[in-house]
This record gives C-alpha cells, structure tokens and sequence, in this order.
C-alpha cells in the first residue's frame, strides 16, 4: 500500500482545510438540510480521513479501498453527529472513521478469527514490545512467562493474525526462473521414497502363502497375540511363531 497524491480520484494536495468557523457554519447548515453544505463539509474534512488513512500504510490492502472506508465513515459521523454534544467534530468522528477502516480490514480478511485470539495475539504484541524495550530478546518462552500463557497458546494466536499467503507466491527470482511457496512444500509421509517401500512391501506379501500372508496380518493389522492366531488359524503358537519368523525374513529379502 503505497503513499500516493491521487487516492480514489482525489487529488488529496488540492483538498480544503476547515477553519473552526468555516466548520461550525457548515455543520449548520447541512443540519438544516443544506446539500450543498453537507458536500462542502464532507470534502472539507477529507484530510482528516486522509490523516487517518496513513496509520494503515503498512497493511496489505488497497490504499483506495481504505480511504473509501475512511469516508463512509466520515458520512457516518457526519449523520450522528448532534449539535447538542459539547466536543469538536473531528474529536467525535475520529473513532467512527477508525472503526470504520478496521472493520473494512478485518472483514476483507479471507480468514475469520475470533475476538479473543485476537485479543490475546495484541497483548501478546504488547508483551513483545515492552520485554525488547528492556534489552531482553523475546521469545515465545518469554512472552508466554510475561502473559502466564502457555508457549502453543502464543504461537496459535500469532498465527491467526498473521496475513495469508498465496502458495504461488515467490520466495526466490533469479533471473526470471522464480521459486514458489509451494515449490518447497513436501509431505513427508508420501515421499517417493516411502512409496517405493510400500509397493515392494505389498509385491512381497503376496508371493507369500496364503497362510503366511494371514498370520501377518492379524499379528500386525489386528494386533493379536500368536496364541490368538494359533486358535484362529488352528495350529499350535510355534508354529505360528515359527511361520512369522519366516514371512518376516523372505519379506526383508525382497525389500532390502
């Protein structure tokens, strides 16, 4: 999100500025149903929402959208605002312009967390903030010491605030041959590695007898004992443990 002179087809170096007077005039008459009064206090205090718009720079989202945001706002305050308070304008529509901005940001995020992870990951925040400020490094160990929370419940909770990210996002470019998130993703249980083990472990226990290929089976599919196998199969334990014994060592044979 950039900084930029020409935001949502505003050219914000060229908005008015309000005089006290100017302002007290105009929130009058617009009160009284002037249109033309309600549109000159409106462009009129653009550059308060402009002001505010820039405390939300570093987010991932786009400037226009959030000064838009800024605006509704703005028109919000403008609606509620009643002469009777006894506070500037500015001092009330502040916060209904911030309100508006981070409700935009937190429903435009694909992702919905809730209130108290949230929360818990600003305190968190804070945390970080004030162990750094003493010299001190900050991890997740410290911080979960600091707030009397436990380490996963820190982790869990900076993650959930954290910005998504596209999987074919670049993580490295070198000459136009770029890298993507998703390039050093792996499953570690379905390496081709594994794989192949699987297949020849399948291809082995079927040139096993058929007897041989049950006996495994319920000894390490089904967990039974070989004097539960003995009665099922209807030999004796040593055979069945004599048998095993050998399905095991032809197996190793054949994926070794």
């Amino acid at each position: 999100m950039l900084q930029k002179v020409n935001i949502c087809g505003v050219d914000t170096s060229g908005l008015p500025k309000l005089s006290a007077e100017e302002s007290d005039f105009l929130m009058h008459a617009l009160k009284n149903g002037d249109e033309r009064a309600r549109e000159q206090f409106i462009v009129g205090n653009m550059r308060l929402v402009l002001s505010l718009v820039k405390r939300f720079w570093a987010k991932n989202a786009n400037a226009d959208d959030v000064f838009q945001a800024g605006c509704v706002g703005l028109i919000k305050a403008i609606d509620h605002f009643d002469l009777k308070f006894n506070v500037k304008f500015s001092t009330y529509a502040v916060p209904m312009i911030l309100g508006e901005i981070k409700r935009y940001l937190r429903d435009g995020n694909s992702l919905r967390v809730s209130r108290s992870i949230r929360d818990t990951a600003y305190r968190i925040l804070k945390a970080r903030e004030k162990i750094e400020a003493r010299d001190e490094e900050a991890t997740v160990s410290r911080i979960a010491e600091e707030l009397s929370l436990k380490e996963r419940e820190v982790v869990y909770a900076l993650d959930a605030i954290s910005d998504p990210v596209s999987l074919y996002d670049p993580v490295y470019n070198k000459s136009g041959d770029a890298v993507e998130l998703l390039d050093q993703l792996c499953d570690e249980k379905q390496s081709d590695e594994i794989w192949t083990e699987h297949v020849a472990l399948r291809e082995a226990l079927e040139r096993l007898g058929e007897r041989e290929r049950k006996i495994l089976l319920l000894r390490y599919y089904e967990g039974k004992t070989q004097t539960e196998i003995s009665k099922e199969v209807g030999i004796s334990q040593a055979q069945v443990s004599r048998l095993e014994k050998n399905a095991i060592g032809c197996i190793r044979k054949e994926i070794v």
